[in-house]
């Protein structure tokens, strides 16, 4: 059965995307700790981060490394953060989060609840500093 983020990767769930290739998407977390909090995915479906081949991790890395730089210069911010769990969605992801201070990478901090609009304006943003 398709993931959630693989149904996003075909089209049959929106999102808001900031960034896609051939093998990678990246996409805004509908639910974020920080403005610009984004997600970045392989386009195969493989469960674990640790599971995927060797190339696909470093293609994986490299892909969030330049969506992190476009971050940084759409959203005011000191750094961007890279977490990696993976126990929500059984799909390998990173979440790529705008940091002014360490503790506004904490998941315990609360969900922001933005407007469509502010979402897509974010999303655009990101993406035309996606190089």
């Amino acid at each position: 059965m398709a993931t959630i983020f693989s149904k996003i990767v075909a089209g049959e769930i929106p999102s808001y995307k900031v960034a896609e290739d051939d093998r990678y998407y990246a996409f805004l977390d509908i639910r974020p700790i920080q403005r610009g909090h984004t997600l970045v995915i392989p386009k195969a479906e493989i469960d674990y981060i640790f599971d995927l081949d060797d190339e696909q991790l470093a293609g994986l890395t490299v892909f969030a490394k330049r969506v992190a730089v476009a971050i940084k210069k759409a959203i005011p911010c000191q750094r961007v953060g890279v977490m990696v769990l993976g126990m929500e969605v059984p799909h390998a992801h990173i979440h790529l989060i705008p940091l002014n201070k360490e503790s506004d990478i904490l998941l315990t901090n609360p969900k922001l609840d933005l407007p469509a609009e502010e979402m897509q304006r974010i999303a655009g943003a990101i993406a035309r500093h996606f190089e």
